[in-house]
């Protein structure tokens, strides 16, 4: 019997009763991961900090032997405490309340831009035969360079900044969803078909579900580009958030602004990431282990 049953299985037919019976109920059942005791410490984390303490040791060791002026490379010592004094002073929070105003609003709008139109060309040939060329060519446009465009039709006030902040996120989006749902197995729509579903089960219950990892993907690289994006716009046309900061700070040839705004930035951009993949694990809890 369990030569008819690994037989089977490797030729893809069907196992017999008698041979089904003979496996019993588990090795039907699927094998679960041995989950870590709440007592089992995971070593893999230590691997992320040698390189980032190496580059603060050698920071330090460059201030420490005046290898690079203070002026223009203030020890870490300094950059850490001026962050503090910002955060508690306040200033730090607002000008991270207003970037992260602006991230969240564009970021909305070229969320769901690019999920209705890479949908559109996953799902419709003709849309993206006709749709996807053009599309191509403006995603390789950067940001910045749409800013000379948008400033004479928009202004400078916050719609340009949405704009910008939205087409950021608008590509990755979109080519993520397109690629996503181009790459669902035939063979998953062939057995919806098989069960009779109607066209909006297909998408609701096959498509989009086999379609979600990829989709999230593009979700985290849009929201990346939004934040990248963002500092680029307020260091060249804004009267604060961070990346004013960090042009206020370079005018005033306060260095130690300028990096303790560079570190609120990359905190925030690596929170950001962090809470999508907490949400992405979530999401997608129900797949099994190597799949």
């Amino acid at each position: 019997m369990w030569i008819n049953h690994w037989i089977a299985v490797a030729t893809g037919g069907s196992v017999p009763p008698g041979a089904a019976a003979g496996v019993g109920a588990q090795a039907a059942a699927p094998t679960r991961q041995p989950r870590r005791g709440a007592g089992h410490w995971n070593w893999r984390w230590l691997w992320a900090w040698p390189f980032p303490l190496a580059v603060l040791a050698l920071w330090q060791l460059s201030a420490v032997n005046g290898w690079v002026p203070d002026q223009v490379l203030p020890p870490p010592g300094v950059v850490f405490s001026t962050f503090a004094d910002m955060a508690a002073s306040g200033e730090l929070w607002s000008h991270l309340s207003i970037s992260l105003v602006r991230v969240f609003s564009g970021f909305g709008i070229g969320l769901a831009a690019g999920l209705l139109l890479g949908a559109a060309m996953g799902l419709s040939p003709t849309v993206r035969d006709y749709v996807f060329p053009l599309f191509k060519a403006f995603s390789q446009v950067p940001v910045i360079g749409w800013l000379p465009l948008l400033m004479l039709l928009v202004g400078i006030d916050e719609a340009l900044k949405f704009l910008l902040i939205a087409k950021a996120a608008l590509v990755p989006v979109a080519i993520n969803t397109c690629q996503g749902i181009q790459s669902v197995p035939n063979r998953f729509v062939e057995v919806a078909k098989v069960y009779g579903f109607t066209r909006w089960q297909m998408l609701t219950k096959v498509v989009f579900p086999a379609a979600t990892a990829p989709i999230w993907n593009g979700v985290r690289y849009g929201l990346t580009h939004a934040w990248l994006a963002l500092v680029v716009v307020e260091l060249l046309a804004s009267s604060e958030g961070v990346g004013f900061l960090i042009v206020y700070g370079r005018q005033l040839f306060q260095l130690d602004v300028v990096l303790a705004a560079v570190l609120a930035v990359g905190i925030v951009g690596l929170a950001l990431d962090k809470v999508l993949a907490r949400t992405e694990s979530w999401l997608l809890r129900w797949r099994r282990p190597g799949l």
